[in-house]
């Protein structure tokens, strides 16, 4: 009778906890308006500069779009005013921070889902400034180029009539074909000229995720993004969510080492560094542990006990691995800062639970559960988790000003060493923007903590 019991309680939380889980997503969203999407499946939800906010009123200050795998479901409202969100301009007294630091900093930075390229056999897109065009040939190539053909300028996007036959790019202008590897191999009517070629970057894939090598000055990749972590079968699928907002990686990737902000904003307790931040070319690692208590619709479902180990590889891939030590779970994350057009940064954020195949804990709601069912029930929790942090994030992100020379205390974390670290994305000298070289440091030095040791 009693596992009856305890069957039919896990039933019924397993019915009412995605449905809290929503609930509290939704609720910490503004009311928004149906917009389109590139992302297939899913939309574009904007806010506006202005808007309230009912979780953090008065916060929103740029443009912002999310992006979903799936839509959150079917809602109709309007926004105000009908202006393009790009047409909103900071207001005079406030100047954002992407006009402080140079724009496109040097490295690795996401492209789209492979699965997504396939499906859509064409994609165009805004980054890193540049129009681009993605597509894949027969042999699985992925080939990211500037969408302009080489020959007379044609646009060789989709919405203009590019279009890919045989793993060939097709220009809509003249039938000029180009192969993955950028090079024209064929036109109409003539051989193709040799030195028909288009502007290509260079790329790679971790499990399934493109990205490409960005230089404002042409230069070949300087290092290169880490092995991808083993794809085995005892990790879930992935989970994907995105969100567009004015910004710069450089300030979103510093979260990974200022520990004082997960305490304040987000509400982590206990929040410690476990060794220091070491930094090793491109690659910085940071190491911290946190409490954390999940709720879900003023409900205490969890209680976290994190140990998390961030690899960061420029400011476009940084790579975390969780591990829960309450209920023995194992979470990975990436969180990628795509710069847009000098102004807008895309955040994506992917995750991936290890299957729970014996947690140390029972997880309310999921005793009974297949494993795997309930893995991918936790990979959701978790990324509603992340999704709620990370638009906390966004709301400072959007109106904050960049301090070359910040005032720090000795509880911030290692913030002068991290600012160090990122000039080296700056090959040309271009750390700043003209109106703030006058105004150029790495920042304080870190002081440790005494009340820590």
């Amino acid at each position: 009778m009693a596992t009856r019991l305890g069957i039919a309680a896990d039933l019924a939380s397993l019915v009412a906890l995605p449905i809290l889980t929503i609930v509290r997503v939704r609720a910490s969203l503004p009311n928004f308006g149906r917009c389109r999407s590139d992302v297939p499946g899913g939309r574009d939800l904007h806010f506006r500069r202005g808007f309230d906010c009912p979780v953090l009123p008065d916060t929103i200050h740029a443009p912002i779009s999310l992006r979903s795998r799936r839509p959150f479901g079917r809602r109709n409202c309007s926004f105000r005013s009908g202006a393009n969100p790009r047409q909103m301009k900071t207001d005079s007294n406030e100047r954002n921070v992407s006009a402080e630091l140079f724009p496109f900093p040097e490295g690795w930075y996401f492209v789209a889902r492979r699965e997504t390229i396939e499906k859509e056999k064409l994609l165009q897109k805004t980054w890193l400034g540049e129009r681009i065009v993605v597509w894949s040939n027969d042999n699985g190539d992925v080939c990211v180029a500037v969408a302009t053909c080489p020959h007379m300028g044609s646009d060789l996007g989709p919405e203009a009539g590019g279009r890919v036959r045989d793993g060939c790019l097709v220009c809509p202008f003249h039938g000029f074909e180009f192969d993955a590897s950028g090079q024209c191999v064929a036109t109409p009517y003539a051989p193709a000229p040799r030195s028909a070629r288009l502007k290509v970057f260079e790329t790679r894939d971790i499990l399934g995720l493109i990205f490409a090598w960005w230089s404002s000055s042409g230069r070949p990749p300087q290092w290169d993004l880490p092995e991808a972590p083993p794809a085995g079968s005892d990790w879930c699928g992935m989970e994907f969510w995105s969100v567009r907002f004015s910004g710069h990686p450089q300030e979103t990737t510093e979260n990974s080492v200022d520990l004082g902000h997960l305490r304040f904003v987000h509400g982590y307790n206990s929040v410690s560094g476990v060794e220091p931040v070491s930094v090793d070319g491109a690659w910085l690692k940071s190491c911290f542990d946190f409490k954390r208590t999940q709720t879900v619709a003023g409900i205490k479902v969890f209680a976290y006990d994190v140990s998390a180990v961030t690899h960061v590889h420029g400011f476009g891939y940084s790579y975390v691995e969780v591990r829960e030590h309450n209920i023995g779970m194992d979470t990975r994350l990436w969180v990628l800062a795509t710069p847009i057009d000098g102004d807008l940064v895309e955040m994506t954020l992917v995750s991936q639970v290890r299957q729970l195949l014996g947690p140390k804990r029972p997880i309310v709601g999921m005793r009974f559960l297949p494993p795997r069912l309930r893995t991918r029930i936790m990979n959701k929790i978790i990324m509603a988790a992340q999704k709620h942090d990370v638009l906390q994030d966004v709301a400072i992100w959007g109106r904050k000003r960049y301090r070359p020379r910040p005032m720090l205390c000795a509880s911030d974390g290692p913030i002068g060493q991290y600012r160090r670290y990122c000039k080296q994305f700056y090959p040309d000298g271009q750390f700043c923007n003209s109106r703030a070289q006058d105004r150029l440091s790495v920042g304080t030095e870190h002081r440790p903590d005494p009340r820590t040791r």
